[in-house]
């Protein structure tokens, strides 16, 4: 089993930025994708980025040149820098792991919402 505690978010005017933090405790040993997901009412969670254990990095298109991934495996911990924030960037963000036998594991999810 993987536990994610996730820090970070809150309000914010567009432009501005925000910083998300994630650690992982448990069997941290079977992990091997941590990254983040984002999701808004009545709409399905879409994955925003995320980072293998030997750094291989995703973006959604919309977030590119934005935010930033990072990652401390020893820890671990995973962060997602956000940058110029928009108002469709609003969402509840969830922390994910995703272990080598392809077991997902996720947040509490915390609120960043960006004002117009």
């Amino acid at each position: 089993q993987v536990q994610l505690v996730e820090s970070g978010g809150g309000l914010v005017q567009a432009g501005g930025s925000l910083r998300l933090s994630c650690a992982a405790s448990g069997d941290i040993r079977t992990i091997n994708i941590m990254g983040w997901y984002r999701q808004t009412p009545g709409k399905q969670r879409e994955l925003v980025a995320q980072m293998s254990s030997r750094g291989t990095i995703h973006y959604a298109d919309s977030v590119k040149g934005r935010f930033t991934i990072s990652r401390d495996n020893a820890k671990p911990t995973v962060d997602l820098e956000m940058n110029s924030l928009k108002p469709e960037d609003t969402a509840v963000y969830y922390c994910t792991a995703t272990t080598w036998s392809m077991t997902d594991y996720w947040g509490q999810g915390t609120q960043v919402t960006v004002s117009s």
